[in-house]
């Protein structure tokens, strides 16, 4: 049987607006300003920089939004007042920011470049070989990776070259070309297909010594015991003094185990970080300033609140003047929004920084990483009476400049543990006291993990093994034998 009842029910439910808030307050300060340009282009009732002819009306960012979504509303209903005013110096002007000439965008010409492929073909050109001979290298040429490294087994490398090329040949004739020509382009070691490989064949192009044919006989003939560092065996194999075998490990140490890697780099655009906030100390005392880029000069068209103007004034108003009225409203809210938002996001990450300064003000003093505090989003959220959420977007991907170098803001945010005294310890600490004990060990007798456990556990951090080795795995530490030296 069908019934029909009333039924209340509370919900919470985001609006557009809040949600695009959120969006801005995500961006980092590059992200931002691209966000802020598509946003120009796509609301023409928004300009931004300064007004140059006469004064600008605008109307006040404290409005509500009731009509702010796609219903649509009669011509005759919108109050054309609101969105003008009488204010002869309106609310934008009267406000001031840190935003100058100096911190416009300087764009660096992009030059053509030669790839690394691009560049092992040319040298190819200048040798003598046959159209086959040649065939063939373009194609082992194409098969080297970014790295440098030849990965494809030689009998995978003849069959493509017979579907994809048409070339019918032998696996004896394929390793000869990557022989006689491959291996002689540069970077040396370019072409080969392990890293044994890689590491003999600069050592070949090196000018022969006493040190080098040490070298070279090691990684041919014990690379496994060298890879291991297993130097004690090394010692026994060649009855060499420790003197001799630093010196040819030396040299193998001066290669390059990604030939490929290291042109690549080269030419690779860097990524620069524009921080988001500026910290100075001076005389004791913090001051934290965010990005003039954060900060845009924004204002409503002129033209668009005269079209309003214009069609106040008209008597006879036909309906396309009604369709004009109609989108120019949607525009100026939209406009008249995102003024708004940008405020909110300014005002959000000034305030989210300055409780984070004064929560790790001791750090920010003198720069000490064993002086930043256990810090979790709850503990600043709590503070500026945000939710946790809101901190994690100011904090994701924001960086803080300040006088001991260009910081991420979630690296100030870490995990609490007890030390020997009962005290709340930040992990930051304590992986800065693993790392040092890690950089004034005896190389030739590294530390294990359960060793640096007791070591930290006397320094008053009591940690299990597996936890110093997680830090250390974070800290991109090698283990001890990894990290022995002879």
């Amino acid at each position: 049987m069908l019934k029909q009842n009333l039924q209340l029910k509370l919900s919470q439910k985001l609006s557009p607006q809040q949600i695009q808030l959120m969006k801005l307050i995500q961006l980092p300060t590059l992200a931002f300003e691209q966000r802020l340009k598509e946003e120009l282009v796509e609301n023409p009732a928004l300009e931004s920089g300064k007004e140059e002819n006469g004064e600008q009306d605008e109307f006040d960012s404290q409005d509500e939004f009731d009509d702010f979504d796609n219903e649509r509303i009669d011509a005759d209903e919108i109050n054309i007042d609101e969105y003008l005013s009488d204010d002869e110096t309106p609310e934008y002007k009267l406000q001031a920011n840190n935003y100058s000439d100096d911190d416009d965008d300087k764009f660096t010409p992009i030059i053509a470049q030669m790839s690394f492929h691009q560049d092992l073909s040319a040298q190819l050109d200048t040798f003598m070989m046959s159209d086959e001979d040649r065939n063939i290298a373009d194609f082992l040429i194409g098969s080297i990776d970014d790295m440098g490294y030849l990965r494809r087994e030689t009998q995978d490398l003849v069959d493509d070259l017979a579907f994809t090329q048409a070339v019918y040949t032998s696996e004896e004739k394929v390793d000869e070309v990557l022989t006689h020509y491959i291996h002689e382009l540069e970077p040396a070691g370019v072409g080969a297909r392990d890293l044994q490989e890689c590491l003999l064949l600069q050592l070949k192009n090196k000018t022969p010594n006493e040190n080098i044919d040490l070298a070279k006989d090691i990684i041919e003939n014990q690379f496994d015991a060298f890879s291991k560092k297993h130097y004690e065996k090394l010692l026994q194999k060649y009855g060499v003094s420790q003197q001799q075998l630093r010196a040819a490990i030396e040299e193998i140490e001066k290669l390059n185990p990604k030939p490929g890697g290291s042109y690549a780099n080269s030419f690779r655009m860097a990524e620069h970080i524009i921080p988001d906030f500026t910290v100075k100390v001076e005389d004791g005392e913090i001051e934290l300033h965010l990005n003039g880029r954060n900060a845009p000069e924004l204002h409503v068209s002129k033209d668009y609140q005269e079209m309003l103007q214009t069609y106040k004034e008209s008597n006879d108003k036909s309906n396309a003047q009604k369709d004009a009225v109609q989108f120019i409203k949607q525009k100026l809210d939209g406009a008249k929004w995102f003024i708004d938002a940008i405020k909110q996001r300014q005002e959000t990450l000034f305030v989210t920084m300055s409780a984070i300064i004064e929560y790790q003000r001791e750090y920010f003093l003198d720069g000490d990483e064993t002086k930043i505090r256990p810090m979790i989003l709850k503990d600043i959220a709590d503070m500026v009476g945000l939710d946790i959420s809101t901190i994690s977007r100011v904090a994701n991907s924001k960086y803080v400049e300040t006088p001991y170098g260009t910081k991420l803001i979630k690296e100030f945010f870490s995990e609490a543990m007890i030390n020997d005294q009962g005290e709340e310890v930040s992990t930051i600490e304590i992986k800065k006291i693993l790392q040092q004990v890690v950089e004034e060990e005896d190389k030739s007798k590294p530390y294990p993990d359960d060793k640096l456990a007791e070591m930290l556990k006397e320094k008053g951090y009591p940690i299990a093994r597996r936890t110093v080795a997680k830090y250390r795995e974070q800290l991109d530490i090698p283990v001890a034998r990894m990290r022995k030296k002879i």
